[in-house]
């Protein structure tokens, strides 16, 4: 049963709820301004982990056929026969119903957008067979996760979630493209769709440095819309540099650090900033 458990969690790939979550928790935080109630966290958490597990569960379904073809990902548990797609389907449409159900307890706005939310997460996947952006819409579909938490502390919207909203759409596409970049020559063979297949890898790059930029002048702009300080300002400076570092050890010419770029630092900088804005509203 455990092998089996950790089968399910390996084809979601649940260490990567690390880049959304944070950013949830931050919204929750700067909702109440305060520490938000034990109930709507764990409804948070939960609906964070529901949504997820069920488009990670589409994402592999969808692309068993693409990932069995591909040498980088012939070995994730689908292709490679160790869950079968009858048990993706189930594991996917419980998740679905579950997040549907967490919604419904958190109130009757996150209940009446929760298809919305599931079209935009589930949706992402289809996007690589038609678009270049498809990279946009993966950043659309974890910028969610802010918004959501918002409307479950308030019930309303309001801009700072709209501005971490925008944040984490840049952030992540900005690191997508640089994941993206090691399929190119896969992408060509198979008709999919990215920016570094569309532009080449050098242009993909800068574009990815642009994106970045862009989050950092967003995420700078938010003491004006909410109460933070330079606790968090510092924390934003420093995810500067971590920026900085992910696209120094990336080079069109050595790939073999996109990895570490990938999840490592960006796994650092979704952390840092969770932790430095929670920790400025709890002290301010």
């Amino acid at each position: 049963m455990l092998k089996r458990v950790a089968e399910f969690l390996d084809m979601i790939k649940f260490q990567h709820t690390v880049f959304a979550l944070p950013f949830a928790l931050m919204s929750a935080f700067l909702a109440a301004d305060g520490v938000p109630s034990r109930r709507v966290l764990l409804l948070v958490l939960a609906a964070m982990v529901t949504a997820r597990s069920c488009a990670m569960a589409f994402n592999r379904i969808a692309d068993a056929r693409l990932d069995a073809l591909n040498p980088r990902t012939a070995d994730r548990a689908i292709p490679a026969g160790r869950i079968g797609m009858p048990a993706a389907w189930i594991f996917m449409i419980a998740m679905g119903a579950l997040f549907v159900v967490t919604a419904w307890a958190i109130n009757r706005l996150c209940f009446y957008l929760s298809p919305v939310a599931l079209t935009i997460v589930l949706g992402y996947s289809l996007t690589k067979r038609f678009t270049s952006l498809t990279h946009l819409f993966l950043g659309l579909a974890l910028s969610v996760a802010p918004v959501g938490a918002w409307l479950a502390v308030t019930g309303a919207f309001a801009l700072p979630p709209l501005m971490l909203a925008a944040a984490v759409l840049c952030w992540v596409a900005g690191f997508d493209i640089i994941y993206a970049c090691q399929d190119v020559d896969f992408d060509r063979t198979t008709g999919l769709h990215s920016i570094p297949k569309s532009v080449g890898i050098p242009r993909a790059l800068h574009i990815s440095t642009a994106l970045h930029a862009l989050t950092i002048a967003v995420l700078l702009c938010m003491p004006l819309v909410c109460d933070l300080g330079w606790l968090y300002v510092g924390g934003v400076i420093a995810t500067g540099v971590l920026f900085a570092y992910e696209h120094v050890i990336v080079k069109p010419s050595d790939l073999s650090r996109v990895n570490t770029a990938f999840l490592t630092v960006n796994g650092v900088v979704s952390i840092l900033l969770a932790c430095v804005a929670v920790a400025d509203v709890l002290l301010g």
